[in-house]
């Protein structure tokens, strides 16, 4: 196997951060010697997570095993999944901003079992694949606060953030979020957009009616406000491992948290 020299796009502060980290994990655990070297071993994490590189691949570039290459990354990815911000902190940072936006993504994965229909709970109607739905909560900026735990694809957004329990978060901190249609009827600390079909109680049956101009007017400044929060998004996906999660779906949580420590760090 040929090994060439490559790079990435994460800080020097950012490798340091992992290391030491990692450090105090072991200090704590009392490991005593390691094929490799605290920041080697950072190093090796950071690569799987933002380029996205393969046990086998990883394991010929730093000269160790594949199954040891496996072992320091799973190791290296519960260290950091730890340091990820629970709901409650991001509440309260999230009490210091004007308001917040509320969206959630779908990370897609390839590993998921097809027979018996064990692969419905994870196919996403609306983007037609399998994946995970991820929560997102961004500042009027677009970065990131908070990414929930990943739940099945298949998931509707407004089940996912009552799952999270995020809607009662909001309104018990007075936090106004902003958000998409999909939100619709999570109280009144989540503000949707106006919509053009609504509930007719007489014939019991959702209708379609035009908006008028003033709806349209504060639909478009809504979709002003929440547009950063898109960034928060790509944030997460520019991480190439979340891009397309190719271990199992049970370990997208690890993942999120990972990266989420990361990119909190480095803002």
């Amino acid at each position: 196997m040929l090994v060439y020299p490559s790079s990435m796009a994460v800080s020097t502060r950012t490798l340091q951060f992992v290391s030491e980290a990692l450090r105090a994990h072991q200090a704590k655990i009392g490991t005593r010697w390691r094929r490799l070297p605290c920041g080697r071993q950072a190093l090796l994490v950071l690569a799987h997570l933002r380029k996205g590189e393969t046990y086998r691949d990883l394991a010929a570039g730093f000269g160790i095993g594949v199954t040891t290459a496996y072992r320091y990354l799973r190791e290296g990815l519960k260290v950091l999944a730890a340091l990820a911000p629970s709901l409650s902190e991001a509440i309260e940072k999230a009490r210091t901003k004007a308001y917040v936006t509320l969206d959630g993504t779908l990370l897609r994965i390839d590993r998921v079992g097809m027979a018996s229909g064990h692969d419905r709970p994870y196919f996403s109607g609306k983007h037609k694949c399998h994946g995970v739905n991820v929560q997102v909560i961004a500042d009027p900026v677009g970065r990131l606060i908070w990414a929930s735990p990943a739940v099945p694809g298949a998931r509707h957004d407004a089940r996912a953030a009552t799952e999270h329990a995020i809607p009662a978060a909001l309104e018990a901190a007075d936090i106004q979020a902003y958000a998409d249609t999909a939100y619709y009827g999570l109280g009144p600390a989540i503000r949707v957009p106006y919509r053009r079909s609504c509930y007719d109680r007489a014939s019991g049956r959702f209708v379609s009616r035009p908006l008028s101009a003033g709806q349209k007017a504060v639909n478009r400044s809504h979709a002003a406000l929440r547009a950063p929060g898109e960034r928060a998004n790509a944030e997460l996906k520019n991480w190439r491992v979340l891009r397309k999660i190719r271990s199992s779906p049970a370990h997208a949580s690890v993942l999120v948290n990972a990266v989420q420590a990361l990119i909190i760090h480095e803002l």
